[in-house]
């Protein structure tokens, strides 16, 4: 535990925090994605996804018992991210303390670049997410279970699909440099893979973000209703 508390309050440490962190949610956001695009399949398919989500592990496990270990998993998972990020950015800030007249970015991408902002955005709409698909709060006609009539009546306010449009562009970009930085800090990348890990990065990112977006455009055109 020493160990692990010193190695933390390196760098590096905080690095890998980040790269740990990011790999789960990663996995989760993909899982995600593929959970959510049953909804092209009709009611009955993802409504089913929903009970079996909720009804994982019984009898062994008590009722939603399992859904909610994974959640508290993801909230730990999300708040180590953000708080790395944070004291990242602070050393960051702390090795450059007078900002320069004119800035030039020679190697670094838009992506990392707007790292941290598109961070700060995502870490919003997850909370809107939650409120809006998960608690029905915001949602204005939810439907405890009915997970095909919430995506759908839902996604039917162009403005909540625009928010979820913008939002998925966002984690484009966080995603694809995320991958990219990722491999990079595990030790995972060489020479030798450097531009598998820049297809995997980019086409990962890519695929998640056209699956996310095609569900509010899918409602919204009409194809899903």
């Amino acid at each position: 535990m020493v160990g692990a508390l010193t190695l933390y309050q390196t760098t590096i440490g905080k690095k890998v925090v980040m790269a740990v962190t990011g790999l789960i949610l990663f996995g989760y956001v993909f899982i995600h994605m593929l959970g959510n695009l049953k909804v092209f399949s009709g009611p009955e398919y993802i409504n089913s996804y929903g009970v079996f989500l909720r009804e994982v592990g019984y009898p062994l496990f008590a009722h939603e018992s399992v859904l909610w270990l994974a959640r508290v998993a993801l909230l730990a998972a999300v708040g180590l991210h953000i708080w790395a990020a944070y004291q990242l950015t602070r050393v960051d800030l702390a090795g450059r303390p007078v900002h320069y007249d004119n800035r030039k970015y020679l190697a670094a991408s838009y992506a990392s670049r707007t790292m941290r902002w598109g961070g700060v955005l995502l870490a919003l709409f997850i909370v809107y997410h939650i409120l809006h698909l998960t608690t029905g709060t915001v949602h204005g006609s939810y439907r405890e279970g009915d997970i095909y009539y919430n995506l759908v009546s839902g996604f039917r306010n162009p403005v909540v699909s625009l928010v979820y449009i913008v939002a998925q562009v966002a984690l484009v970009f966080h995603l694809h440099h995320g991958v990219w930085s990722m491999s990079q800090t595990m030790g995972w990348r060489s020479a030798a893979n450097n531009q598998l890990w820049r297809w995997f990065a980019t086409g990962s990112a890519v695929i998640i973000g056209v699956g996310n977006i095609s569900i509010p455009l899918a409602v919204m055109l009409g194809i899903v209703r």
